[in-house]
C-alpha cells in the first residue's frame, strides 16, 4: 500500500497532529500513523469520519486517480 501523503498534507493544512486527529476520529495515534505510513487500511466509516474531520472528500483523501 502507498503511503497516504494527502491524509497528512490535509492534516497538516489544519495544524492538527495525528494525536489530535485520532482523538477527533475516536482511534489510536498509532491508527492514524499506520494510515499515513500505508501500513493500516481503514474502514469506510473511519475514512469517512477523517474527511469530515479534515474538511476533505473521500477521492480527495483515499482514492486513487
Amino acid at each position: 500500500m502507498p503511503k497516504n501523503l494527502k491524509l497528512k498534507a490535509a492534516r497538516a493544512e489544519k495544524d492538527m497532529t495525528q494525536s489530535a486527529l485520532a482523538e477527533a476520529a475516536g482511534v489510536s495515534r498509532q491508527t492514524i500513523n499506520a494510515i499515513e505510513k500505508g501500513e493500516y487500511n481503514p474502514t469506510i466509516n473511519l475514512c469517512r469520519s477523517i474527511c469530515k474531520i479534515l474538511g476533505k472528500t473521500l477521492d480527495d483523501l483515499f482514492w486513487e486517480e
